[in-house]
């Protein structure tokens, strides 16, 4: 008899009409191995109405990352949400493999949701040393990623070590929220620079509020050997006739100022406010300085709060009155050690990053009134 493949029930194939296949035709999954880092994927996906994508993270015995992806992943888009914990090279491995475990498996379009890029701070060429971040985004392209969703990179330059698209969300309007919000008496709080390289973000932060704005210079600034590009030449010789070799004129030495603010923060709120919490040392010392200029009330907001090491302790001991970060970066274990450290959830925004950029919506609207150089 001539074969009639439409007279086989369609079960017996082995995909059942039950069989999980996502109708919106994209998938989430969370790359972390760790349970507490996916607190955030959770989140993202309850306001997506999704559930979150079968996978299973681990490290084996011998330390290397194994990604098992439980579910087919043929021809959808998959969005891999990675917040990145202390380990910063152990996440970076388990969203590098559990991205080309996706490509492998047919997936159309591999979506990197990481609200914190790893390594951004290392963007600039320093003494015999390699800039990292373009290294890590080639790694990314590498892997299998087509687009990442990201969240106030450290530079906004580092969008060009890229091959592919990449979206820079801003965490400033829920953090801008919870100054209007949850500080008393705002109208009366002055934004702050601790460094003249962080003033115009502050200088962002004092406009949409209707706030002044300090700066404290001469405090953190770069170390001598930390800038030194290693391109001196030896010295010139003189040769056998008497003449040296070409004498260029030497760039003076930079001296650090006193420190100064520059601004009046006498009786007022000081709010510093920066992209990165990472070594506390120098918001400690500039909160000294404003304690000293009579600011009453010390607030730092950044979007990341790393707390690395013993910042708890620092902050804790320190004239900081509270800190407020986003929750890019779990930090749960450090606000047990510290009670002046908040979090605000951004999980919102990254959730209609994902939403938008699956149904082919424009981005404009989460970048409304946003500057180029914002």
């Amino acid at each position: 008899a001539k074969f009639d493949p439409g007279e086989i029930p369609y079960q017996s194939f082995g995909c059942p009409e039950s069989m999980n296949v996502a109708k919106s035709g994209y998938r989430v999954f969370s790359a972390n191995s760790s349970a507490a880092c996916t607190e955030l994927a959770k989140k993202i996906t309850e306001r997506l109405g999704v559930e979150l994508g079968k996978s299973v993270v681990f490290q084996e015995s011998n330390s290397e990352t194994r990604v098992d992806v439980k579910e087919s992943v043929r021809g959808q888009t998959i969005f891999i949400i990675q917040t990145i914990p202390r380990d910063v090279n152990t996440a970076i491995m388990e969203l590098l493999v559990m991205a080309y475990a996706l490509k492998t498996s047919c997936a159309k379009n591999i979506i990197g949701v990481i609200p914190y890029f790893p390594y951004s701070k290392q963007c600039k060429m320093r003494k015999r040393g390699s800039i990292v971040c373009k290294l890590l985004a080639s790694m990314l392209a590498k892997a299998g990623l087509t687009h990442i969703i990201t969240m106030d990179l450290h530079q906004k330059e580092i969008q060009g070590f890229f091959s592919f698209p990449v979206d820079n969300l801003r965490a400033s309007p829920f953090l801008i929220q919870y100054i209007q919000e949850e500080i008393p008496d705002y109208r009366n709080a002055i934004i702050v620079a601790k460094s003249p390289a962080a003033a115009k973000r502050a200088q962002s932060y004092a406009e949409r509020l209707r706030l002044g704005l300090a700066v404290i210079h001469g405090e953190a600034q770069c170390s001598e050997s930390d800038m030194a590009d290693g391109r001196h030449s030896p010295p010139c010789v003189r040769n056998t006739t008497g003449h040296t070799g070409l004498e260029l004129p030497l760039m003076m030495a930079k001296e650090k100022p006193p420190i100064t603010v520059v601004g009046d923060v006498g009786g007022r709120i000081a709010i510093i406010v920066d992209d990165i919490v990472d070594d506390v040392g120098d918001f400690v010392a500039a909160a000294e300085i404003l304690k000293e200029r009579g600011a009453y009330k010390i607030y730092i907001m950044a979007t990341h709060g790393l707390l690395s090491a013993d910042a708890p302790r620092l902050i804790e001991e320190s004239a900081i009155d509270e800190v407020v970060v986003t929750n890019t970066v779990p930090h749960e274990v450090q606000k047990l050690q510290c009670p002046k450290i908040k979090t605000v959830d951004v999980s919102m925004i990254l959730a209609e990053a994902i939403r938008r950029i699956h149904n082919g919506e424009s981005m404009a609207y989460l970048f409304r009134n946003i500057t180029v150089d914002d």
